[in-house]
């Protein structure tokens, strides 16, 4: 029935009507509710304790360092294999 109507309107060249949308709030006022609802998403979060982040924290900086290593020896192998097939190099 509404594609009908605005066929109607389309035909006798009226514009076709607005739906009443609500207005959104200001960007400030959004602003505003998304930093309270951060703030309260944080009173809910469980922080670990200082051992647990430190303990966390050394899981990761071992793994880089075996990546790190890893990584390393393949572009160092990648080097000398390089210089050997094409003969360049000190």
């Amino acid at each position: 029935m509404a594609k009908k109507e605005q066929e109607i309107e389309k035909k006798e060249g009226k514009k076709p009507a607005k739906k009443d949308k609500a207005k959104k709030p200001n960007f400030f006022v959004r602003a505003w509710k998304k930093i309270k609802e951060t703030f309260s998403e944080l009173k809910r979060v469980t922080w670990p304790t200082i051992p647990k982040a430190l303990k966390a924290t050394g899981v990761v900086l071992a793994i880089v360092a075996i990546f790190l290593v890893v990584m390393t020896g393949i572009n160092i192998g990648f080097t000398y294999l390089l210089e050997f097939l094409t003969g360049l190099g000190g």
